[in-house]
């Protein structure tokens, strides 16, 4: 699968990590940047083409994005077109069915199986990089339920144009 990354500052560390991770897995990998360190940059400048590279192609390139808090980046991201952005940021991130670990569902999981998220936004100060991965691999595994009111949902959303 082709995936394309980007982060800003505050995520490039974990980002590099994840880059190496990814081709492990055996995924095509496209970095969008930053591809240096630099404490002054501006995270549109590298969440913007990752989105628009997604928008492109919805349904064949996922996109992760990642920055300090990832609440920005969705924000960009989400601008786009039929794309569907979602934030991890940390293995709290979940909901509990019954008040029981055992029947929580992971948040990045959900975004998969009802929202056919297509963008993966990390809050990269909220994370370790082991986590991240976790949570990466999960939403990487994790099919889009073809359920009719899950589409119906997301046909409403592609549909705004304002």
């Amino acid at each position: 699968m082709k995936i394309v990354i980007g982060s800003d500052h505050a995520g490039f560390g974990h980002k590099e990590k994840l880059k190496e991770y990814l081709i492990k897995l055996g995924h095509e990998v496209e970095d969008k940047g930053a591809l240096e360190y630099n404490e002054e940059d501006d995270y549109p400048d590298f969440i913007i083409p990752v989105a628009r590279e997604v928008s492109q192609h919805p349904n064949e390139v996922k996109g992760i994005i990642l920055g300090g808090s990832g609440q920005g980046e969705a924000m960009t991201a989400n601008k786009f077109s039929q794309v569907r952005a979602a934030v991890f940021y940390g293995p709290a991130s979940y909901v509990v069915k019954d008040g029981s670990d055992e029947s929580s569902e992971s948040i990045v999981k959900l975004s998969r199986e009802h929202n056919n998220a297509n963008v993966l936004s990390i809050g990269a100060r909220f994370v370790t990089a082991e986590q991240m991965f976790d949570a990466v691999k999960e939403w990487l595994e994790t099919a889009y339920q073809e359920i009719a009111r899950h589409q119906r949902r997301i046909e409403k959303m592609d549909r705004i144009h304002e």
